[in-house]
């Protein structure tokens, strides 16, 4: 099966799956195995987080690092393009629900819950349902320990294909944006 390229720079930190994928009810499917399923994303918040998109049989397609810059956090216009995009605009998503740290600053703290509230915001106006799942819950059901190192070894283990896209200490959002994307699908599959 061949797999369509996007045309993207390679500084987009852009990765691809194995796939096909087309239209079906104005959302985007996934064909796998000879059937369709319907493409789904896992979004790890944060400075460092992640979005990928993934089949409803847990292919992974994509990845891609959270559009963000270092000042003002994330660029939602950025984010609803990419969602938007011929081929990428899943039937569900599944984000990362999260809390305040302890001993974490107050600033930090608050430029994070604003980007997270921007992603849940872009999903609404984009129109894409959206689930939030604890990191227990996630990493519980997939017996991924809580240690970042893990989510990277568990999703270079699982796609080996794409696992020079976890190889780095700070691809753990790339890691965790996939594996939360493998619960969602998981946990949709299980759902008659």
């Amino acid at each position: 099966m061949t797999r369509p390229r996007l045309s993207v720079s390679p500084d987009d930190a852009l990765l691809h799956g194995n796939a096909e994928s087309g239209v079906w009810d104005g959302r985007q499917f996934v064909r796998c195995s000879g059937h369709e399923t319907p493409m789904i994303c896992g979004i790890d918040p944060g400075q460092q987080g992640a979005i990928a998109w993934l089949s409803g049989e847990g292919y992974l397609i994509e990845v891609r690092d959270l559009p963000v810059t270092k000042s003002d956090g994330l660029i939602p216009a950025v984010l609803a393009d990419w969602l938007r995009a011929p081929g990428r605009l899943p039937a569900h998503a599944f984000v990362e629900r999260v809390a305040a740290r302890p001993g974490a600053g107050v600033s930090g703290m608050f430029k994070f819950g604003r980007g997270y509230g921007q992603i849940e915001g872009v999903l609404a106006a984009v129109g894409i349902a959206a689930t939030l799942v604890t990191p227990g819950k996630w990493k519980g059901t997939l017996r991924i320990p809580a240690d970042k190192a893990a989510s990277r070894a568990r999703a270079a283990q699982l796609w080996p294909g794409l696992a020079s896209a976890f190889a780095r200490v700070r691809d753990d959002g790339r890691a965790e944006a996939a594996l939360i994307g493998l619960y969602g699908a998981n946990s949709m599959r299980s759902v008659p």
